[in-house]
């Protein structure tokens, strides 16, 4: 049985969740100040990923205390090529200020390499970014409104094993997009019309080693707007999952959902053969045909960083709350699989 969280506080007296469960927005209050874990195990962030059917960027500005990444990636469907630049800074401990709300406030980071803007202004999101050394000694900057956000997102309240560890998490899916991308000498265009734009936005206390699943497609289904949220691998999930339907601006929770990557099982993991997704209330039935692999790994003393996040289509069906059968047809998302040691 999934729960769905009340509004209130996010931490008791003692600094652990008051509650676990799920929800469509942010009921529970963030606040940074009523942490009672180690400070250097929190961390905090905000991501966005932009695309279109032909090329996309994401952009993260992350304080995970000991250590802060500011990041941009763009993404060329085409070509299946990509580029990503994530600079480090050394113990920001919070300065980094990220808002304790996604729905106002700006998040804010700026340094000779690069700046980064993600406004929260009335009935859109405004984010603008740039980067000295992009490549090739190059910049790259970009001007990138979102709009039309959607009635529900999926919100997450996860506790873990271990005392006062937590992690609250938002993703909204499905905003339109428009803006423009300058890189390489080219302007590259963001359209409304088939251009689209997600949030994934993160607080809590984490524990050391960890290894995530998370997917997120967005696109259009007979006129209207269509993604979804699949995700686990963390955490104590008993209360509720984080997988859930949007359609028209309105979420459709599922059960549980399992990843089926070739090779996983023998630990040789081929990330662009075709992956399997299903639900255990068989909602859920797709295959995902990958184009573009943006893998990073990092080891460095005690911090360690496996990513695999996969770009391609999905194909296959999803049902919603009252029945209706999705035929989901050649839609663009992503999905990954990450272990940290961090």
């Amino acid at each position: 049985m999934q729960k769905k969280l009340e509004p209130g506080e996010l931490l008791d007296e003692q600094g652990n969740l008051a509650q676990a469960g799920y929800a469509m927005s942010l009921v529970k209050k963030y606040d940074r100040e009523k942490i009672q874990a180690n400070p250097l195990r929190i961390k905090e962030w905000d991501y966005y990923l932009i695309y279109d059917p032909h090329f996309g960027v994401a952009l993260t500005v992350d304080d995970n205390s000991y250590m802060g990444l500011m990041s941009i990636s763009f993404l060329d469907f085409d070509n299946r090529t990509e580029r990503t630049v994530s600079p480090m800074t050394v113990f920001p401990m919070g300065k980094t200020d990220l808002p304790p709300d996604s729905g106002y406030g700006e998040t804010r980071y700026r340094d000779r390499k690069c700046y980064f803007s993600f406004r929260v202004e009335e009935g859109r999101r405004v984010l603008r970014a740039w980067m000295r050394d992009f490549d090739d000694h190059k910049p790259i900057r970009m001007k990138i409104i979102l709009d039309e956000e959607p009635k529900d997102s999926m919100v997450i309240a996860t506790p873990f094993e271990k005392e006062k560890a937590f992690y609250y998490n938002q993703k909204i899916i499905g905003m339109r997009a428009k803006g423009v991308v300058e890189y390489k000498g080219r302007r590259h265009y963001f359209r409304r019309e088939d251009s689209f734009g997600l949030l994934d936005w993160g607080r809590g206390v984490w524990t050391y080693s960890n290894t995530w699943y998370w997917s997120a497609m967005q696109g259009q289904i007979d006129g209207k707007v269509f993604g979804f949220n699949l995700g686990y691998g963390f955490g104590d999930t008993c209360a509720a999952s984080e997988n859930m339907l949007f359609y028209d601006g309105h979420a459709h929770k599922l059960n549980q959902v399992r990843f089926h990557i070739p090779g996983e099982k023998e630990h040789k993991e081929q990330y662009l053969k075709p992956w399997y997704f299903t639900s255990s209330d068989d909602r859920l039935d797709l295959t995902f045909t990958p184009v573009l692999d943006r893998k990073a790994y990092t080891s460095a003393g005690i911090i360690l960083s496996d990513q695999h996040q996969v770009f391609g289509h999905f194909d296959g069906t999803a049902v919603l709350d009252d029945g209706k059968k999705l035929e989901i047809r050649h839609m663009l998302g992503f999905a990954e699989k990450v272990r940290n040691k961090w």
